[in-house]
């Protein structure tokens, strides 16, 4: 196969283009990367022009750009829509890393057994949407270009993607195609490889509680004056029952509850407790009762606290009364959860049950909608037969714990199922301090793709 020849021939290449673009950091959600974050724009842009796209733009929104790419071999021919992130998660806090968060390295690395690169936007998502880039220029290199396609990589992934559905909305028939191609996801492992099916919602929140209008001296005012650390602690403990079930009224009214079935073929699965406990480092996992850890991460939604402060965090001591405390809390939704009613649930049940000695403000960051794919559809089939090819195995269809955005948005408004085409581990540190990404993986996932391009032109053929 000339392409798969072509990635062999350029993998040099196609490696340290990723290490360049994983220097650059783009952190959405911190301002002070502002400057980093239309870089990012300008190298994804700069990449689809060289691999050989006829058009190529930065198109501008309210917050960061997104960049849109195309080639168009022959109008009669299916058209793959490619969707993927340059922004990343901040990389704080920076001493938990054992190398540079943008300045990627390459070394060993569990389960992977050529290496890993490591640095923040390794697997989430720049190595896995730039496999993508790669796959189209191997494919235009050769003339073996199978299908259309289209590339929407945006900016704003991780922080909500705000812009992102006014963008989708207008531009519908830019956009329209006849499979679309996310790699923002995980395998269950190199031995097994999975196609994801399920993606939990999600409502991002964030409060306050607040005492009285200065910090106080705790022996003068202990004991007589509410401290908002200890209420908060004590409100956020409330949301949560003895079964780890979420107590606010009305959450779990529209949650979608699996057959028996249904559930049965979710933990066929292969998975070891032992080992992802001994992965962790924890003698026990915690959940709602009542369920597998498989179940818990897939199909359950959750409530947790994602950041907690207030009073003094300085060295040594200072005994005061806080005038304040904060959290930062996310709900991981499943179907049929709405997360603007899931979000104003939280805040009305937040608020009544705050004692009268506080006052509190509760604010809605973010959130998306949680969706199920088809494993029926040409787009799934022609993924399952590449896997298969690439693999040896044929993949298993799973459902995943995280949340993407787009994947509702594109189903409601361009009429298209995703396929959720990951080919990163869950062991590899998304969000975390040393993040990192099979080398594997990335040439593993840059050759599967070209050879969905194949199957899929061959099953829209008939």
């Amino acid at each position: 196969m000339a392409v798969k020849d072509y990635i062999r021939n350029n993998k040099d290449k196609f490696l340290n283009e990723l290490l360049d673009l994983l220097r650059i950091p783009s952190v959405s959600a911190d301002p002070k990367f502002k400057d980093d974050v239309f870089a990012a724009a300008e190298f994804v842009r700069e990449s689809l022009d060289k691999a050989g796209a006829d058009t190529v733009e930065v198109c501008q929104t309210a917050g960061y750009p997104i960049v849109y790419g195309e080639k168009t071999i022959d109008p009669s021919l299916p058209t793959v829509l490619v969707y993927g992130h340059y922004d990343v998660q901040p990389a704080d806090p920076y001493e938990l890393w054992d190398s540079p968060p943008f300045e990627p390295v390459i070394k060993d690395a569990p389960n992977h057994e050529e290496g890993a690169i490591f640095a923040r936007g390794s697997a989430d998502d720049k190595g896995q949407f730039y496999m993508h880039v790669k796959a189209f220029e191997a494919m235009m290199a050769e003339g073996n270009l199978p299908c259309n396609v289209k590339f929407m990589i945006e900016g704003e992934e991780e922080v909500g993607s705000d812009n992102l559905e006014e963008f989708v909305i207008n531009n519908k028939e830019k956009l329209s195609a006849d499979v679309i191609l996310i790699s923002d996801t995980h395998m269950i492992s190199m031995e097994n490889p999975s196609i994801t099916v399920g993606l939990r919602g999600m409502a991002y929140m964030e409060v306050e509680v607040i005492g009285a209008n200065r910090d106080l001296h705790s022996g003068t005012y202990g004991g007589a004056v509410a401290n908002p650390i200890n209420i908060l602690c004590q409100m956020i403990s409330s949301m949560l029952d003895e079964n780890n079930h979420v107590t606010i009224p009305g959450f779990y009214d529209k949650v979608q509850e699996l057959t028996d079935e249904q559930r049965k073929r979710l933990n066929e699965a292969p998975f070891d407790l032992e080992e992802y406990k001994s992965k962790l480092n924890i003698d026990a996992v915690h959940g709602e009762k009542g369920y597998s850890t498989i179940e818990r991460v897939g199909i359950r939604p959750t409530l947790d606290v994602n950041g907690i402060w207030g009073g003094y965090m300085g060295e040594g001591a200072k005994t005061v009364l806080p005038s304040k405390a904060n959290a930062k809390i996310s709900m991981r939704l499943v179907p049929d959860q709405d997360w603007h009613e899931i979000s104003e649930l939280f805040e009305n049940y937040f608020k009544s049950i705050a004692p009268d000695s506080v006052k509190v403000s509760v604010k809605t960051h973010h959130g998306g909608s949680p969706a199920v794919v088809s494993d029926s559809s040409m787009g799934y089939k022609a993924a399952e037969a590449a896997m298969e090819e690439t693999f040896g195995k044929r993949p298993i269809p799973t459902r995943e714990g995280g949340s993407i955005p787009i994947v509702a948005l594109f189903q409601k408004e361009l009429g298209t199922d995703p396929i959720l085409f990951g080919f990163g581990l869950d062991t590899d540190a998304l969000h975390s301090p040393n993040e990192h990404y099979g080398v594997k993986n990335y040439f593993i996932g840059i050759e599967t793709i070209a050879v969905f391009f194949e199957k899929f032109r061959a099953l829209s053929q008939g």
